[in-house]
């Protein structure tokens, strides 16, 4: 049997990793810039974590959601004082898809409505209704397609209140990330959260924060949302919350109220992956992580800004995008095979920097050292 070709494949195998470090099979080392997708985020095989995986599989790996976890209620309570959300409720799942779908299922119950807002730029997973608040038609498949999503403009604040103003009353949620990241690492303005969040509460729709990649501290703030002063009534997180480990969940406002049966999953909620998350959380807590994403990211951004040939950088903390000219289309692989540096990108040419909240500032200097001298090698640049 041969693996459905789906994923484009760098010419790498990786063997072994080690915090924002991972080597390939010949022994070669690489700088992990891109996280694995902003999953690693308290560094590859942290031992703190590899103990407490082991320990609990030592004890029990799985069961069903039939019987009392109590890991499941620490887990909660973790996450319930780090995220600075106490009084919300939590709903373990599998993967940010999921919790986009259970998000937007929930807001939907909840209203009685239809009708979901989301924006241009925006990637919110690759199923059922999280694809359809999608914005790229080619992953949407005919059984997806729906007219009960509208898309308006990114931090387009008079196109939201337009929208409001003719189908409040229709509207169950609105969707958004902190910073989209598919998009090209696109902050969403403090006025247009606000705004989401006003319009949401005169019209009694329910604001959804998609936190799966700009959330767990990466930004420089627990959520990326959190900048704007505003509280959303779900935020779905994923992706760094198990540092490799598939878990994901949606924490639900007090005023969201439960029934039985109203959600379920199979694996969601496991004692592996509730063992993973606490890990996580306890190392971000422990090592100051999202402060020290705050202050690594400010300095990767304040060195990337004015350089020769870069259109623009964006970003938050060590969520960051350096957009580029399309022209320079072998930068990332030149990062990659001749400096042994891997990073992300977003269509057409924007440079995606996703590494683990435990990179040191001499390791975001090596990169910089490499990033600079790429740059000379660009069509356009003056290498004066």
């Amino acid at each position: 049997m041969n693996l459905f070709d789906v994923y484009p494949l760098q010419d790498v195998t990786v063997a072994r990793a080690r915090g924002s470090w991972v080597w390939d099979t010949d022994g070669r080392r690489y700088l992990d810039m891109y996280g694995g997708h902003a999953v690693i985020s308290i560094g590859h095989t942290h031992p703190h974590y590899v103990r407490r995986l082991t320990e609990q599989l030592k004890k029990i790996g799985f069961y069903s959601n039939s019987v009392k976890m109590p890991i499941q209620k620490e887990l909660a309570e973790k996450l319930g004082q780090v995220s600075k959300k106490p009084d919300y409720q939590l709903f373990l799942c599998n993967s940010g898809a999921e919790a986009n779908e259970n998000a937007l299922k929930l807001a939907s119950f909840h209203t009685g409505r239809r009708k979901v807002v989301a924006f241009r730029g925006a990637f919110h997973g690759r199923t059922s209704l999280a694809v359809s608040a999608t914005d790229n038609p080619k992953i949407i498949a005919p059984v997806n397609r729906t007219d009960k999503v509208v898309f308006l403009p990114f931090n387009d604040v008079a196109s939201l209140r337009v929208c409001f103003e003719k189908e409040g009353g229709d509207i169950a949620a609105v969707i958004t990330e902190g910073i989209q990241g598919v998009g090209g690492i696109r902050p969403a303005s403090t006025a247009f959260l606000q705004e989401i969040r006003a319009l949401c509460t005169e019209h009694g729709a329910v604001f959804v924060a998609d936190s799966v990649q700009c959330g767990y501290g990466r930004s420089g703030q627990f959520f990326a949302h959190d900048f704007a002063g505003i509280t959303a009534d779900i935020y779905s997180v994923a992706k760094g919350m198990g540092n490799g480990f598939p878990v994901a969940a949606i924490l639900i406002a007090p005023h969201l109220k439960p029934w039985h049966g109203m959600l379920g999953t199979t694996f969601g909620g496991n004692p592996l992956a509730c063992a993973a998350a606490l890990a996580v959380l306890e190392t971000i807590e422990q090592e100051n992580l999202t402060e020290n994403a705050g202050a690594i990211g400010s300095y990767l951004l304040d060195e990337l800004r004015d350089l020769p040939g870069v259109l623009e950088v964006r970003g938050r903390g060590l969520m960051i995008g350096i957009e580029l000219p399309e022209t320079w289309t072998t930068l990332k692989k030149d990062l990659l095979y001749k400096d042994g540096i891997f990073t992300g990108e977003a269509k057409p040419n924007v440079i995606r920097l996703l590494p683990a909240l435990t990179l040191t500032r001499q390791q975001a200097g090596l990169f910089l050292k490499a990033f600079k001298k790429r740059l000379k090698t660009q069509p356009g640049v003056n290498n004066g």
